[in-house]
């Protein structure tokens, strides 16, 4: 079984900033370099087969290249408890076009529609669950530099879980015209 994912890997000056921003929280465990991404759409697992169809279908999608800049800090929460902590990008767009046109070619490819909205954002930190972060999480410290950045592919991601996290293989890169 193969554990996918569609995203966009910031180029190298906005993963530099991102690495800037990260702080000293207690109970946060920030992204590696290698682990910065901004997903386009999670796929979860899946069989070979399926994989080759996915892979196929992404190499179909034609869309434009864009740029996008870091535009704040923002944490997502369950049941009240920070799960999360990320930086969004401006202009929504673009990103949200090319989400909608890799969302059609997954399901063209058998892959169901996802449930959640989709929030473009890149993954700073994650909590474990039982450390509560500080209340409130400083901010204005953690904002990134306005750095902006033209994306011009996407990539398929292979997801491997392990016991000090997730490690990310791009198994596939797809231009963006």
């Amino acid at each position: 079984m193969h554990r996918l994912f569609v995203a966009l890997r910031p180029p190298r000056p906005m993963r530099e900033a991102l690495l800037a921003a990260m702080g000293d929280i207690p109970g946060a465990r920030w992204q590696s370099d290698d682990q910065l991404h901004l997903t386009l759409r999670f796929i979860g697992e899946v069989d070979r087969h399926l994989a080759e169809d996915i892979a196929a279908a992404l190499g179909a999608v034609s869309h434009p290249s864009f740029a996008l800049r870091l535009d704040g800090i923002g944490c997502f929460d369950r049941r009240g408890r920070i799960d999360a902590l990320w930086a969004g990008v401006t202009p929504h767009e673009s990103v949200r076009s090319l989400h909608v046109t890799v969302t059609r070619a997954l399901t063209r490819a058998g892959v169901a529609p996802e449930e959640r909205a989709f929030v473009p954002h890149i993954t700073l930190a994650r909590f474990t669950r039982g450390a509560e972060p500080v209340s409130p999480l400083p901010m204005r410290t953690l904002w990134p530099a306005p750095i902006e950045a033209s994306f011009d592919h996407f990539l398929l991601y292979e997801s491997q879980l392990g016991s000090s996290g997730a490690s990310y293989s791009a198994i596939e890169r797809y231009p963006l015209a």
